[in-house]
């Protein structure tokens, strides 16, 4: 199940890593509060050092979507959920979508389908 999230994020927690039988693991959890008449505060997690590294590019304070899974497992008859998040987009203050902040080394990927406002090439 995918849900889409808006709101501040108000705190960012020590990532936390680790081996287990699969490799290297990195996660970080970090806190929003949404922005309803009565505000909630979620905590969500990212995965792997890919989805760690993200979140570095986020102050505090900043208004975000976060696009989420939701799931929970059970674990000696207890029950944990996991709120997921595997996209993060930054909003500006009037809630539009803004370009997502680069990492170190990564490099802005062009999209060959998009239209650079020039006349179309197409003969239709």
């Amino acid at each position: 199940m995918a849900i889409e999230i808006t709101g501040r994020l108000i705190k960012k927690l020590p990532q936390q890593s680790g081996t287990s039988t699969k490799g290297e693991w990195k996660k970080q959890e970090f806190i929003i509060e949404t922005q309803e008449n009565f505000p909630k505060k979620i905590c969500m997690n990212v995965w792997g050092a890919e989805k760690v590294d993200e979140l570095a590019g986020y102050g505090e304070g900043e208004n975000l979507k976060i696009s989420v899974n939701i799931e929970s497992r059970e674990f000696n008859q207890r029950w944990y959920t996991d709120v997921r998040a595997w996209k993060v987009e930054r909003l500006s203050e009037g809630g539009q979508e803004q370009a997502k902040p680069r990492t170190a080394g990564q490099s802005e990927i062009t999209d060959p389908f998009s239209s650079d406002g020039g006349e179309d090439d197409l003969p239709f």
